[in-house]
């Protein structure tokens, strides 16, 4: 007979338990990824604040400075962007031997995704473009070869000028 109340008081309290849980009813979050100063152009890369920060480390680690200007809802930035972030030569030369920033700027580039390499002296080298006449600065998707091309003329020329 003990052994039959205890039977019937374990069932009571299971079916208690299992009547006082809430539903889960609440919608499914998707996940959010971080947002990180590299806003998507290289989550793993260590990316300086301000133009003022990235100076300072350039000229402290001797390291060639790079600036990437782009637009968060352009679409010619967003195809760059994934370009960008998906070159592993590019990314890993940005990780080893460079002190980049990203700016977002809040005009239309007009096509144009402007990279440049200001020297330690805050100089822009002129010396150093992209493909196009009209846009020196500028690279699209299909320029990854030439821009990286160019981080390693910036990052010769920094250790034979200085």
């Amino acid at each position: 007979m003990l052994k039959g109340i205890l039977s019937a008081l374990l069932v009571l309290v299971t079916l208690s338990s299992a009547i006082g849980k809430p539903e889960k009813t609440s919608p499914k979050k998707e996940k959010r990824i971080p947002q990180t100063l590299s806003r998507g152009w290289g989550d793993q890369l260590i990316w300086a604040q301000t133009y003022e920060e990235a100076l300072f480390w350039s000229r402290s680690k001797n390291k060639p400075l790079m600036v990437i200007f782009h637009l968060e809802d352009c679409p010619h930035s967003q195809s760059l962007k994934k370009a960008f972030a998906e070159d592993k030569e590019i990314q890993k030369l940005a990780d080893d031997e460079f002190v980049i920033l990203n700016l977002v700027v809040i005009v239309c580039l007009n096509d144009s995704n402007p990279s440049c390499f200001p020297d330690p002296s805050m100089t822009v080298r002129a010396d150093i473009t992209g493909r196009y006449s009209n846009r020196l600065y500028a690279y699209e998707p299909a320029d990854m070869k030439l821009l990286l091309s160019n981080m390693q003329r910036a990052l010769k020329f920094l250790k034979t000028e200085l």
